[in-house]
């Protein structure tokens, strides 16, 4: 009779070890498919050294963009590993941004990337770059002809984590400034005081700490948005919170921003992305609240 008891006290119990495992896998959204049906695609302006016939070059940044859901030099595809996964391979060949269809709000995203060899004109002799934009705002081509309105995650060698605010927005982070070769920049300090980084030639905030990989390692960054507040993460560690997320229309009124779309940046450097998944929330999660 024990034995019997025991046996089904135990298969209840991997049944619901299961069906709590199921439960939390479906609680996230996975964005990455062959034919990436839940993204549009924006190429911009392709540079001179670009081998592209029948459109308009410059600099990367002024003149005509390709457009929405062009992409002749497939700057944006999806392959798959061995083990069936799918991951975005970005050229960076010509800026670009890759930008969900939907819009979120009060999220968990994640994803893993890693650098590729391939880097282009013009950053040609720079860091590897890219990026991911949160809560953007259509029309596309609002920064340098190709993204759109929006905070950005940076995601650059040594940097991932830094913020942007891309043409015309703003956001509130502690931060006191310290040197780095040289030069005064601007650090995320939980114990600093709170200031207005806005999108202009002192917007950057730097992340507090670089902990990256190595090159050629994958690397999981996170980025959390609830209410007004956004936290950035690299390899489980909080890099920056940031708070009071605002966007500004030419007369120069603000009003909160704390939705919309999801970019990813072509910026110049061959990247890869997998695992990119998204999950609504209602509070932090545990490992990083712990943190806090």
């Amino acid at each position: 009779m024990k034995t019997k008891f025991l046996f089904l006290f135990t298969l209840l119990l991997t049944i619901s070890f299961i069906s709590n495992a199921q439960k939390k896998q479906k609680d996230w959204e996975h964005l990455l498919d062959k034919d990436l049906t839940k993204w549009d695609v924006f190429i911009g302006v392709p540079h001179t050294t670009v081998d592209l016939e029948g459109y308009e070059k410059g600099d990367g940044m002024h003149g005509t963009p390709v457009g929405l859901n062009k992409d002749p030099l497939h700057v944006f595809t999806v392959t798959k590993t061995k083990k069936d996964i799918p991951v975005l391979n970005v050229s960076g060949e010509i800026y670009g941004g890759l930008s969900t269809k939907k819009e979120y709000e009060n999220y968990h995203l994640t994803f893993n990337i890693k650098w590729g060899t391939k880097q282009w004109e013009p950053r040609l002799k720079d860091k590897r770059d890219s990026g991911v934009l949160y809560h953007a705002q259509e029309p596309h081509g609002q920064f340098w002809n190709v993204w759109m309105k929006a905070p950005e995650m940076q995601v650059q060698e040594t940097d991932s984590g830094d913020f942007f605010p891309l043409a015309g927005v703003s956001m509130d982070i502690k931060a006191t400034k310290r040197e780095e070769n040289g030069k005064e920049f601007w650090f995320y300090d939980p114990k600093g005081e709170l200031r207005t980084f806005k999108t202009g030639a002192n917007g950057r905030c730097r992340r507090i700490d670089n902990f990256e990989k190595p090159h050629g390692e994958w690397n999981k960054l996170e980025l959390i948005c609830l209410g007004n507040k956004a936290y950035h993460i690299v390899n489980g560690k909080v890099v920056m919170v940031l708070e009071n997320s605002l966007e500004y229309d030419k007369e120069g009124n603000a009003t909160p921003l704390t939705k919309g779309k999801i970019q990813f940046q072509s910026e110049a450097a061959e990247v890869f992305y997998k695992n990119i998944k998204i999950r609504s929330i209602t509070k932090l999660p545990k490992k990083i609240a712990a943190q806090l």
